[in-house]
């Protein structure tokens, strides 16, 4: 199960994330040109796609996997003073910590995007309205599954306090 959530992981990561990074490219260099250089704007509503659509996806697309490759900051300087089994405690409580953070934003999150679809929240593009629910349902899914990696290394954790 942890091997097919790291696959889901890092398919929205590299393919999504990806695939967003280089639509936001696109999309700035089309208006980029057509503004300098064709004095028109190709794309009606780029900027507002990139920050309303793209760039969100990019970043939530990318949060699980950054979170179980370790590339959070961490604070370890407390580590160095302690035994190995009370850092694993600490690292634990910090874990416990976490999870509870991640809890309440999945259930705000969650909360927000079921609202956005009852609703029928929209995004303004150019002149035109793209439904949000798309975009803001990532938001409890990826903190969905960082709840999932926190769980599976609290357990970790304290297993190797308790041996």
């Amino acid at each position: 199960m942890i091997r097919l959530i790291g696959k889901f992981e890092w398919g929205l990561a590299a393919i999504g994330g990806g695939m967003c990074l280089l639509a936001i490219m696109g999309i700035t260099v089309l208006t980029v040109f057509g503004r300098y250089i064709l004095q028109a704007d190709l794309i009606p509503g780029g900027y507002n796609m990139i920050g309303g659509a793209f760039f969100p996806l990019l970043v939530f697309w990318g949060l699980p996997l950054a979170h179980r490759s370790g590339s959070f900051p961490k604070l370890e300087v407390i580590d160095v003073f302690l035994s190995k089994h009370v850092a694993r405690a600490v690292g634990a409580f910090v874990l416990l910590c976490e999870l509870a953070v991640y809890a309440v934003l999945t259930w705000y999150c969650a909360k927000y995007t079921i609202t956005a679809f009852e609703f029928g929240r929209q995004l303004q593009i150019g002149t035109g309205y793209w439904p949000s629910w798309p975009v803001v349902i990532m938001a409890p899914l990826s903190f969905g599954i960082m709840m999932i990696e926190v769980v599976r290394l609290l357990l970790r954790d304290v297993r190797a306090v308790f041996n």
